[in-house]
């Protein structure tokens, strides 16, 4: 008699242990619906009070400009960089995120700044609108309210894009470069700014959109088909070897411009696939042997250039998506949470290629044209 409590509290001791092992793995099981859940507004984007709208006449506007956006002096690049970051706010309460949100602007500061911004530094000025961009919510849904809201954070874009032309640009040479949800923003940006305007497309180096889906039956501007190739546009999609089905998920979910300016399923169409170690639109395998740097500058000081890991990842384009090999430095792994990992990584396996490829456009685009003999 003595042992029955004993054996009861063991029975009991188990069956704690085995419902909170199932659920655990409830909770892995359906992890994206539990943050999807947490991360929606619950309100239609129709009845939503989006923040107030940023003034890009205001330096806070702005999250990187040079000192003197009016007056560049001798010492600074020959040329200009619009650069339009990726998500950095998880969403909640909003569908669009203030542009003083501390969260989104710390992130943007530490990890993607120095990441995406960071191999242009020394190709131009530097110019990053805050803008009041979609939530990391309405990249996870297909929902018609998460579309609206992407929607809106363009227009931002183009009142920045506007802004810089009017005020900044004095006629340099320029490069527009977009990440992750800035890409999908700056592709339309392009399409309705620049491939109209004979004067800008005379100017523009290249646009770059990384981890950007862009239809090649009817890009806004000429693929990049080969190095210090001017006026063209470099845009990729990548996934690590071994993920097939986030490559098809890359295929099935992305959402891409019409002529009406909505955003729309790719539809079966086949993505640009620039190949950053070749500075080409190419699908021919490249070797790791000519990645010329990979680096995780993440909290690294403003401006200054980082160590470069060579050789960490091969490439190859197939169907569209850049497949990369896996680095091998432990420093350019994904990490952090489940927000975290759906973000644009906290590390770029091709920076020192992007900084080499974008200074020979600017190089080639200063050159002066030959003319036609009489």
């Amino acid at each position: 008699m003595a042992d029955r409590p004993k054996g009861f509290r063991r029975l009991m001791a188990a069956a704690i242990v085995l419902v909170a092992l199932v659920l655990a793995a409830a909770v892995y099981v359906w992890r994206d619906d539990i943050l999807r859940t947490r991360l929606d507004p619950k309100e239609p984007f129709q009845t939503y009070d989006p923040p107030p709208a940023p003034d890009y006449a205001q330096r806070s506007a702005w999250a990187l400009m040079p000192n003197a956006p009016e007056a560049p002096t001798a010492g600074e690049p020959p040329a200009d960089v619009f650069f339009v970051g990726p998500t950095t706010f998880d969403g909640g309460r909003h569908w669009n995120a203030p542009i003083d949100d501390p969260k989104a602007d710390r992130l943007f500061r530490q990890v993607m700044a120095p990441n995406y911004a960071g191999p242009f530094v020394r190709v131009g000025r530097i110019f990053a609108p805050r803008y009041r961009q979609a939530s990391l919510y309405t990249l996870m849904t297909l929902r018609d309210d998460a579309r609206e809201a992407r929607r809106f954070a363009y227009g931002d874009v183009a009142q920045a894009f506007r802004y810089y032309i009017a005020h900044y640009n004095l006629d340099r040479p320029f490069v527009i470069v977009g990440v992750e949800q800035g890409g999908t923003l700056a592709a339309r940006l392009i399409a309705e700014e620049v491939a109209v305007n004979p004067a800008l497309r005379a100017r523009l180096a290249a646009a770059y959109l990384v981890q950007t889906v862009v239809p090649s039956d009817n890009p806004p501007l000429p693929p990049c088909l080969a190095p210090k190739q001017t006026g063209c546009l470099a845009a990729w999609a990548s996934v690590y070897d071994g993920e097939p089905e986030r490559a098809q998920a890359l295929l099935d979910r992305s959402l891409v411009w019409n002529d009406a300016g909505q955003l729309v399923n790719l539809g079966g169409r086949t993505p640009i696939c620039f190949n950053p170690l070749f500075g080409a639109v190419v699908d021919a395998e490249a070797p790791a042997r000519l990645n010329l740097g990979a680096t995780n500058a993440t909290g690294l000081e403003w401006g200054a250039r980082p160590a470069f890991l060579t050789r960490q990842v091969g490439a190859k384009c197939d169907k569209g998506i850049l497949r990369v090999t896996r680095p091998k430095s432990s420093s350019l792994k994904p990490s952090g949470s489940w927000t975290d990992r759906r973000r644009a990584p906290g590390y770029n396996v091709f920076f020192a290629d992007l900084e080499a490829d974008a200074g020979a456009r600017v190089a080639a685009l200063a050159e002066p044209r030959a003319t036609p003999a009489d």
